[in-house]
């Protein structure tokens, strides 16, 4: 008997889908675990993998449309089956598909497919009709941002057709500096629908804001010794342990002594955890997303840097599953490689407090005999929940964090 495959949710927070591409095409045989589509979540593309059998009757949902979560997006059965019951009550899609290009950029080009990888170097295909690259709508779009020819591009989407990741892989030209852009008489420049991802930023982050009561302390940190002890560390390494992997560590070993801070406000009870999971902060072109480090007292600062050099490069490619993603008990937010100073971050819900870390700077500071020296000085800002950590405990960590900083070995041994 026929059935409805209906879109699912594949990450906690997401209430849509986009059908990134489909992978099984209609008249394919269906098996329970087989993935039938890329599906683009608010955090990430994922593959849609089903829990039916039969065969793929009828695609509801084009690719580069927009389903909530709950609304059919195909229909499985046996060959010969009618499924105008499902044609007739089908959901329709939130957004509709990538519309067709105007007039003068001829036909309409293929949907959207993101994740697989191009291959190196020799020209698309053409549409013989009108001998032109085929390639996606967000692809041309992007490739025009850049400065990039299709036509020196090899498509690794269906068809051959070029994709967005085709064009993220692919060399950036040199380009002159960007002219600014013109200003309107009415002071609007442009106006675009927020992202998925945008959205849900947009919505936990007030969410965190209005539920949690934010408080913030501050400590300045003397970071001389630690990254001397860095370097020393990295000198006979090729690939480098960045600052952000010390931190982790450090706050993982702190918040052993502390368990206010790795705790959480949840319907009038505070739990407390007994593994400590942190994220940290990454920024995205469009939006941002924290990878989670999981059970990291267990962990080396070497294993914490290679685990997340390799989350960080899946956050970049939007390949993040949601359990690596989803549950960080204290949350890291690093703006000193871009020149920050000091900032106060918003706390990342399920977690009861942020860490928000500023620019290490050399500094005049006062001595205990008197005279003045010069230390290499950065801001570590702690923003706090008032239901679960009381100020005073607040800043029992906070000092805790920055002598173990200040004192890196006493750890590290």
């Amino acid at each position: 008997m026929a059935e409805a495959i209906v879109m699912t949710a594949l990450s906690p927070t997401m209430d849509t889908g986009t059908i990134v591409s489909w992978v099984k095409k209609e008249g394919d045989q269906v098996s329970s675990g087989d993935v039938i589509c890329e599906v683009e979540t608010d955090k990430a593309t994922m593959d849609y993998e089903s829990l039916q059998e039969g065969t793929l009757l009828k695609v509801l949902a084009e690719e580069g449309a927009s389903v909530r979560v709950g609304d059919p997006i195909a229909v499985l059965g046996e060959p010969g089956e009618d499924i105008s019951v499902f044609l007739q009550s089908r959901g329709a899609p939130v957004h509709k598909p990538v519309a067709k290009e105007k007039a003068e950029t001829s036909s309409a080009q293929p949907p959207e497919n993101e994740e697989k990888k191009p291959a190196a170097s020799s020209p698309p295909p053409a549409d013989r009709a009108t001998d032109r690259v085929k390639a996606s709508p967000l692809a041309r779009k992007l490739a025009e941002e850049l400065g990039i020819d299709l036509h020196h591009l090899r498509g690794s989407g269906p068809g051959g057709r070029i994709i967005k990741r085709d064009l993220e892989e692919s060399p950036k030209p040199k380009t002159a500096p960007a002219a600014q852009a013109p200003l309107s008489d009415d002071g609007v420049e442009k106006r675009e629908t927020a992202s998925g991802k945008r959205k849900v930023i947009a919505q936990r982050l007030s969410e965190s804001m209005r539920q949690a009561p934010h408080y913030y302390e501050k400590v300045h940190a003397v970071m001389d010794g630690l990254l001397s002890t860095r370097e020393r560390l990295n000198r006979p390494r090729e690939r480098k342990l960045s600052l952000n992997s010390f931190l982790i560590k450090f706050a993982a070993e702190t918040l052993k002594n502390h368990p206010a801070l790795r705790s959480s406000w949840q319907d009038g009870e505070i739990v407390t955890y007994g593994r400590i999971d942190i994220g940290l902060a990454v920024a995205l072109e469009d939006g941002l997303i924290t990878p989670v480090i999981r059970n990291c007292t267990s962990k080396s600062i070497v294993d914490i840097d290679a685990e997340l050099a390799v989350l960080v490069e899946k956050a970049k490619a939007g390949r993040l599953q949601p359990e690596e993603y989803t549950g960080a008990i204290f949350t890291i937010s690093n703006l000193g490689a871009w020149g920050i100073e000091e900032f106060t971050a918003v706390i990342n819900p399920p977690g009861s407090s942020i860490l928000a870390v500023g620019a290490a700077r050399r500094t005049p500071v006062a001595e205990e005999d008197g005279s003045m020296g010069v230390r290499t000085l950065a801001a570590l800002t702690l923003s706090a929940d008032h239901r679960v950590i009381d100020g005073a405990k607040a800043a029992a960590f906070l000092v805790a964090l920055k002598n173990t900083i200040e004192y890196p070995l006493d750890i590290m041994l």
